[in-house]
């Protein structure tokens, strides 16, 4: 199964996709966490307010904070390799990193009659 780890910057909350302006990037990326959980991606979610330990356990994680600062985070680790940092990333990555697809389930192709018009003999 694949893992996922994001570690957050400092946030009122663990997503921060609370109080009275909400960075609607952050209200996108809840939602493709979300979305990746559903898909069966184990999800790990810390943020440096309120698990700061986790920062510390990871030595990768440290290093970047030693060079970059906060400016190091976001960081997104999947499967333990560290996918990107300072910026959260799209659903389009997030799929291709994980395998999962971002598809929906396609429509039937309607072919062409003879006629060459899609309804057959008559008038669409």
């Amino acid at each position: 199964m694949t893992s996922v780890e994001i570690y957050d910057p400092a946030m009122c909350c663990s997503t921060g996709v609370c109080g009275p302006s909400v960075d609607p990037a952050l209200t996108q990326f809840a939602a493709d966490v979300e979305w990746l959980g559903s898909a069966g991606v184990e999800v790990h979610r810390f943020g440096l307010s309120t698990e700061p330990g986790k920062f510390v356990e990871n030595a990768e994680v440290g290093a970047l904070l030693k060079d970059k600062s906060e400016e190091a985070l976001p960081a997104v680790f999947v499967d333990g390799a560290l996918r990107t940092s300072g910026r959260y990333p799209t659903r389009v990555e997030l799929a291709e990193w994980t395998g999962v697809s971002t598809e929906r389930p396609g429509l039937p192709v309607v072919e062409q009659s003879e006629s060459g018009g899609c309804c057959g003999g008559g008038e669409c």
